[in-house]
């Protein structure tokens, strides 16, 4: 069985990639018994200027998309496509919105645990934000995550107290700009194939199939 990395960049706070995490996830399912995946989780941010403390995600989300009326039609739709895949969005639950560089600084050191951690770090972070109106810049909310994870509360929270790999995540996310990534979701299939946006399952699957048969077509041409 051929095996596909994808290093999927993402923020905690889009939700086209907690849409294209849950869809990824049906791919996977779909060509398990055909190709193994490893995903690492690699950090982006829609919003780098927000402080701190976060911004008011209503009044901010409103500047930012036009009005109201334009933020309603967006959470409507992709309400109904959370819905599909299992997603229960509730954005009227989301008051604050956070500047999620610790965010990121969590999901590097669960990604240097195991990608298990990593994946669970990454899930909780989406769901505390998008299905429970929780404030992911909080620390707090960090640890409890990062805890319900498997990962040590106490050692974390030292770390998050700190500046641990703070330069290391924003270096990261310059170098996914400068490889041309300016939109999230964007997924790097054995770092040469790039799929960006939150694609159905099916053209997912499809890719990873079509990878995987380049892939064994070329180990065969080798030998």
């Amino acid at each position: 069985m051929e095996r596909i990395t994808i290093d999927v960049v993402s923020d905690v706070v889009c939700p086209w990639c907690y849409l294209g995490k849950a869809r990824l996830e049906l791919a996977i399912a779909e060509v398990q018994d055909e190709v193994g995946v490893d995903i690492n989780w690699r950090p982006y941010r829609l919003n780098p200027d927000y402080p701190p403390d976060g911004v008011n995600q209503k009044k901010a989300l409103e500047e930012k998309l036009g009005g109201a009326e334009r933020v309603a039609q967006g959470h409507k739709m992709l309400t109904e496509l959370g819905r599909e895949v299992g997603i229960k969005f509730d954005f009227d639950a989301i008051k604050i919105g956070p500047n999620t560089l610790d965010a990121h600084r969590l999901i590097h050191w669960a990604m240097v645990e195991d990608r298990d951690k990593a994946d669970k770090v990454v899930n909780g972070l989406f769901k505390a934000n998008f299905e429970e109106g929780r404030n992911v810049g909080d620390h707090a909310v960090l640890l409890d995550v990062a805890e319900k994870a498997g990962l040590d509360r106490r050692v974390t929270a030292s770390l998050l107290a700190s500046d641990a790999d703070k330069v290391l995540v924003v270096e990261e996310i310059e170098a996914a700009q400068k490889m041309g990534v300016n939109g999230v979701p964007f997924f790097i299939f054995d770092q040469q194939y790039a799929v960006s946006g939150a694609q159905t399952p099916d053209v997912l699957a499809g890719a990873l199939r079509d990878i995987a048969k380049a892939k064994a077509e070329a180990r065969a041409g080798m030998n």
